[in-house]
C-alpha cells in the first residue's frame, strides 16, 4: 500500500527525537503532568507529518501506539484538517488488521478523496474481507467518487477472492470503458481471477491483448498461473517470449519457472535457468537459492542440489525441507535424517514440511523405530502438531500396519475440521482392508458436514467387491460431481471391473474429461483380464494414438494382466513396442516381460529375456524363480535360487512362498523341511505371505500341528493368512478350531471375503453343523455384503448330504439364486451314493449329464450306486455309453511312477550354507 501514501512525507523537516516520540502516551494526553504539559506545548509547535513519520520509526508499532497517536492528532486538531493523515492512520490501522478501529475513522472522515476509498478497499483485502472490500466499492461509486487503476485492480482482487467470475469481468469492462485496460495492475489482477477460477485460457488471452507487454508484473503472473493450473509447457514457453522481449526477470518470475521444471522433470531448461540465475546477480535471494536446490533435489540431482545448498550464505527452512524431501526421494533416508538432526542442532526451527518429509521416509521404508523416535521428539519438544503432520503421522503408520496407532492419532484430531485427517485415517482403513471402518468413517464425515474429498473417495472404492456398496458410492460421486474427478473416474471403473461389470467399467472410461496413462493402463488391464485380448490391444493402440507415448508402469500393468490370464500374443506385442522404445532391458520391465513369459507357460522366452538384463535385481530373479515355481519347474527354480544366495543376492519373501506353495514340492517333503529351515535362517518366518505358503504345503502334506506353528509365527497375519489356517482346519476335519480361528478373525477387525466362508462352510460340513452352516451362508450378504457363489452352495449341499438330507439338498438347489452347476449337482450324487439313494441319483445324474456331457466323474459316481444296489446291466450301459463318448476314467499314480522324478535336493542343499 506505500504507493497510496508515498507523496505524503516527502517535504524536509527538522529531526525529532524518537524519545519524545516515543514519551507521547494516553495516559499524559488524558492526564497531563507539568512535564507533558510542556511536550504537548511543543507537540502544538511541530508539524503533525513529521510527528507521524519519526513515530513510524521510533519502535515496533502496535494498535495501542496508533490510538495514542489517534488520540494526540484529534486533540491538536490536525486529524480532520488533513487527508493525508487520515489516510496514512487508517493504512495504518489496516497493517494492523484494527478493523474496526479502521473503519470507526473512516466513518468520521468529513470528506474522503479517492484515495481514502481506495485505502478501504486494500485494508478489506488484506485481511481477507472480500465481502466487505466489494461492498466498499458500491458505496465509492454510489456517492460518485472517481475510481483509478489503483481501485479497479484492487476490487479485482476481491472478485478473485470471491471466486466470482461475474463481477470480475464487470469491473474489467467498467476499466475498459475508462481506458484503463492497458493498466498492468488491472490485467494482472484479471488473469488471477480467470486463472484462479479454472479459466486459464481466458487469462491468457487478456494477456495476450497486449502484445506488447513490458511490465514484469503481468508477465509473474501469467507465467504462475500457468504453473499453478498444470501448464508447466505453457509457463515455459511464456517465459522464452517474455526473454525475447528483453524484459528483465526477477525472484518471483524465476521462481516460477523453476515450479514448472520440476513439475515437468526437465533438468535441461533448469539448469538454463540457474544460469539465468547467475547471470542476474540473483544467487544471493534466498527465495532463489531455495528454489534452485529444490530443482536439483526432485529432479534427482542431489550432488548438484547439495553444492548450490552449500553456496548459499543464508539457509532458511524451505531450503533445508528441500534438501531432506530430495534425499527422501531419491531413497537416501541415512542422508536425510542426518541432515534432519544437523538443522535441530543448529537451532533451526522446523516446520510442518520438514516432519512430514521424514514421516515420508519412514512410510516409504518401513522404518517404525525412526518414525517412533520422530513421534516422540514432537512430544517432547512441544511441537505444535497441525493436521498435515497428524495427517503424514498417520499414514505412516497406516503403510507400517499400525492401524491402531494410526486410529489413536485420529481420535486425538477428530475434532479437526480439516478434511486431510479425515481423508487419510479413511485411506488407512482401505490400505488395511477394513471396508467396514472406511464406510463407517465415511458416514461420520457427512453428518459432520465435512464433505470427502477425492482422494478418499478413491481409497474406499479401490477395495470394495461389493457391487451394490460400489454403486452407493457411485451414486454420492454423482451427486457431489466427484465422478469426474481422474483419480475418482479411474477408482470407479477399476471397482465395476472387479465386480465383473465390464460394460460399465468401460461406460465410466469413456465418460472422463481427460485420460491420463494410468486410466488408460487400468481400462486396458480390465479388458485382458477378462479375456477381451482383441479388445485390450485395440484400447492400448488407441492410447498410443492420443497419447503417443507410454511410460514402463503402463506397460507392466498391460503386462501384468496378459499374465494373469496367459494372452501371449499380446505379451508379444508388448515385448516389440518396449523392445523398439528401448526400454526391454530396464529392470521394471524386464520383471515383467519374464512373470509374462512364465505364466504363459513359454519359461524359455522367459529365461532369455532374464539373461539379456545386465543388472538382475531381487524382483527380476524373483519373477523368474516364481515363473518356474508356478510350472512345476522346482529344479530350475531351486537352481537360481542356489544362484542367487552364491552371490549373496537378497532373497525376497515372494520369491520363497512362490517356491513353497508350488505343487511340484508336495512329493519333495526334505526339500520343503530345508526351505522352511533357510527361512527361519533368513528371518523371514514371520512374513505373511512366507508364512501362507508354508501353511499351505503343511496342510496339503496333512501335518496340522506344523501348519498351526507356521501361523503363529506369522507378527501380523492378514485376510490370506487367517483364511489359509481356516482352510487347513477344515479340510483336515477340525471344524472347532476352524470356526474359533473365524471368530478370532472378527475380533482382530478383519473382513472375511468369499475364500473365508468356503473355508468356514466346509468346516460346518465336515462335522455335520447344519444350523452353523445356514447362518454363515445367510451372513454373507447381510452382513458383509458378499453373494454367494456356486462353491459357496456347493458347500451347503455336502453339508446336508452328509447329515443325510437329501431331499432338502435337492429342495436348496432347486431354489438358489443362481443355475448350479455339475459340481453342486455332483456333490449331491456323492450324497446319494453314499447314502444308497438311487432313486434321487438317476435325478441328479441326467441333470449332471445335461450340463456337462463329458464328466466322467459323474459317470463313474452313477455306476457305482448301481453296482452297490446289483443293478449290473445297468452298470453295462452307463459304461457303453461313456465309451460311446469317448470317456475314461483318469488314472491314479502309483509310489513308482512317482519315484521316476529324483530328488536332486542334496546337490543343491548347500544353499543352506551360503544363507
Amino acid at each position: 500500500m506505500n504507493f497510496l501514501i508515498h507523496q505524503i512525507f516527502h517535504s524536509k523537516r527538522p529531526n525529532i527525537s524518537p524519545k519524545f516520540i516515543s514519551s507521547l502516551s494516553l495516559a499524559t494526553i488524558e492526564n497531563p503532568s507539568p512535564k507533558s504539559s510542556e511536550n504537548a506545548a511543543l507537540c502544538h509547535n511541530i508539524d503533525p507529518h513529521q510527528i507521524f513519520s519519526e513515530w513510524k520509526k521510533s519502535s515496533i508499532v502496535t494498535v495501542s501506539d496508533a490510538a495514542v497517536l489517534h488520540a494526540h492528532l484529534m486533540k491538536t486538531a490536525a486529524l480532520w484538517s488533513d487527508v493525508f493523515l487520515c489516510n496514512s492512520l487508517m493504512d495504518c490501522y489496516w497493517n494492523l488488521s484494527a478493523a474496526d478501529n479502521a473503519l470507526q475513522l473512516f466513518d468520521e472522515m468529513p470528506s474522503p478523496n479517492s484515495t481514502s476509498w481506495n485505502v478501504m478497499i486494500l485494508g478489506h483485502i488484506q485481511n481477507h474481507l472480500f465481502d466487505g472490500a466489494w461492498r466498499c466499492f458500491c458505496q465509492m461509486r454510489s456517492v460518485g467518487c472517481e475510481s483509478n487503476q489503483y481501485t479497479y485492480g484492487s476490487v479485482i482482487s476481491a472478485c478473485a477472492g470471491l471466486g466470482s467470475l461475474l463481477y470480475g469481468k464487470m469491473i474489467y469492462s467498467l476499466s475498459i470503458k475508462n481506458g484503463l485496460f492497458t493498466d498492468g495492475y488491472i490485467r494482472s489482477g484479471m488473469i488471477d481471477l480467470f486463472a484462479k477460477n479454472g479459466c486459464f485460457e481466458d487469462a491468457l488471452q487478456v494477456f495476450n491483448d497486449w502484445p506488447y507487454e513490458e511490465n514484469v508484473v503481468c508477465w509473474n503472473s501469467v507465467i504462475s498461473r500457468a504453473v499453478k493450473s498444470g501448464c508447466n509447457g505453457m509457463a515455459i514457453e511464456l517465459f522464452n517470449q517474455m526473454r525475447l522481449l528483453s524484459v528483465i526477470p526477477n525472484s518471483f518470475t524465476l521462481s516460477s519457472v523453476c515450479t514448472a521444471c520440476i513439475s515437468l522433470k526437465d533438468i535441461d531448461m533448469g539448469k538454463k535457468v540457474h544460469g539465468l540465475v547467475i547471470k542476474h546477480g540473483a544467487t544471493e535471494d534466498v527465495f532463489i537459492g531455495t528454489s534452485i536446490v529444490d530443482l536439483y533435489a526432485k529432479c534427482g540431482d542431489m550432488n548438484e542440489a547439495a553444492k548450490n545448498f552449500l553456496r548459499m550464505r543464508v539457509h532458511n527452512v524451505v531450503s533445508w525441507t528441500a534438501m531432506i524431501s530430495g534425499y527422501v526421494q531419491k531413497g537416501d533416508v541415512i542422508s536425510a535424517i542426518k541432515l534432519f538432526n544437523k538443522m535441530r542442532k543448529l537451532g533451526i526451527e522446523v516446520n510442518n514440511y520438514t516432519i512430514t518429509s521424514i514421516f515420508s521416509a519412514c512410510a516409504k521404508f518401513l522404518m517404525t523405530d525412526v518414525a517412533l523416535q520422530m513421534h516422540s521428539w514432537i512430544l517432547k519438544s512441544g511441537f505444535s502438531v497441525e493436521s498435515t503432520v497428524a495427517a503424514a503421522l498417520i499414514n505412516t503408520y497406516s503403510k507400517m500396519g499400525e492401524v491402531g496407532l494410526s486410529e489413536s492419532l485420529y481420535l486425538e484430531q477428530e475434532g479437526s475440521k480439516e478434511i486431510g485427517v479425515w481423508s487419510v485415517m479413511t485411506s488407512s482403513f482401505a490400505q488395511n482392508h477394513r471396508l467396514d471402518k472406511a464406510s463407517e468413517l465415511f458416514q461420520k464425515m457427512l453428518l459432520k458436514d465435512l464433505r470427502p474429498d477425492n482422494f478418499s473417495i478413491s481409497s474406499i472404492l479401490s477395495i470394495i467387491d461389493c457391487l451394490d456398496v460400489g454403486r452407493q458410492f457411485h451414486a454420492f460421486t454423482l451427486k457431489t460431481g466427484l465422478v469426474f474427478d481422474l483419480s475418482v473416474g479411474s477408482s470407479l471403473f477399476t471397482m465395476y471391473s472387479k465386480c465383473n461389470c465390464l460394460a460399465e467399467s468401460y461406460g465410466i472410461f469413456l465418460q472422463l474429461p481427460y485420460k491420463d496413462i494410468v486410466s488408460w493402463a487400468s481400462m486396458i488391464s480390465g479388458f485382458a483380464e477378462h479375456g477381451y485380448a482383441d479388445k485390450a490391444i485395440q484400447l492400448f493402440r488407441e492410447m498410443l494414438h492420443m497419447e503417443s507415448r507410454s511410460d514402463q508402469t503402463t506397460l507392466v500393468g498391460v503386462l501384468t494382466a496378459c499374465s494373469s490370464h496367459g494372452i501371449l500374443s499380446i505379451g508379444k506385442e508388448i515385448h516389440g513396442y518396449a523392445f523398439r522404445a528401448g526400454i526391454s532391458g530396464e529392470n521394471l520391465i524386464g520383471g515383467a516381460l519374464v512373470n509374462m513369459y512364465s505364466k504363459c507357460g513359454a519359461t524359455y522366452s522367459a529365461r532369455r529375456v532374464f539373461d539379456m538384463i545386465p543388472h538382475k535385481d531381487k524382483v527380476l530373479c524373483s519373477a523368474l524363480v516364481s515363473g518356474y515355481a508356478q510350472k512345476g519347474k522346482i529344479e530350475e527354480a531351486l537352481s537360481v535360487l542356489h544362484e542367487m544366495l552364491a552371490i549373496d543376492q537378497e532373497i525376497n519373501p515372494y520369491m520363497l512362498s512362490s517356491i513353497l506353495g508350488s505343487e511340484a514340492l508336495l512329493n519333495r517333503t526334505d526339500t520343503g523341511i530345508q526351505l522352511h529351515a533357510l527361512v527361519t535362517k533368513l528371518g523371514l518366518h514371520s512374513d505373511v505371505s512366507v508364512g501362507s505358503s508354508l501353511i499351505t504345503m503343511y496342510s496339503k502334506r496333512g501335518v496340522i500341528d506344523d501348519c498351526r506353528k507356521a501361523f503363529d509365527q506369522i507378527t501380523k497375519p492378514d485376510l490370506i493368512g487367517w483364511t489359509t489356517m481356516i482352510l487347513g482346519y477344515a479340510q483336515h476335519g477340525k471344524a472347532t478350531e476352524a470356526l474359533r480361528l473365524y471368530e478370532a478373525m472378527k475380533n482382530e477387525g478383519i473382513r472375511p471375503d468369499s475364500i473365508t466362508f468356503v473355508g468356514v462352510l466346509s468346516a460346518c460340513s465336515h462335522n455335520g453343523l447344519v444350523d452353523e452352516g445356514y447362518f454363515h451362508l445367510n451372513s454373507m450378504s447381510k452382513c458383509y455384503g458378499i453373494e454367494p457363489g456356486l462353491r459357496h452352495y456347493a458347500c451347503m449341499v455336502d453339508l446336508l448330504g452328509r447329515s443325510g438330507r437329501l431331499k432338502e439338498a435337492e429342495k436348496f438347489i432347486r431354489d438358489m439364486p443362481i443355475g448350479p452347476d455339475a459340481l453342486v449337482w455332483g456333490t449331491l450324487l456323492s450324497a446319494c451314493k453314499v447314502h444308497g439313494d438311487a432313486e434321487l441319483g438317476r435325478v441328479v445324474a441326467e441333470k449332471i449329464f445335461y450340463l456337462e456331457p463329458s464328466d466322467s466323474g459323474a459317470y463313474i459316481s452313477w455306476s457305482n450306486i448301481l453296482a452297490d444296489m446289483g443293478l449290473w446291466k445297468e452298470v453295462e450301459q452307463i459304461r457303453s455309453r461313456m465309451k460311446g463318448t469317448r470317456l475314461s476314467k483318469e488314472p491314479g499314480w502309483s509310489h513308482e511312477h512317482i519315484n521316476v522324478i529324483k530328488d536332486r535336493f542334496a546337490e543343491i542343499c548347500p544353499l543352506i550354507s551360503h544363507a
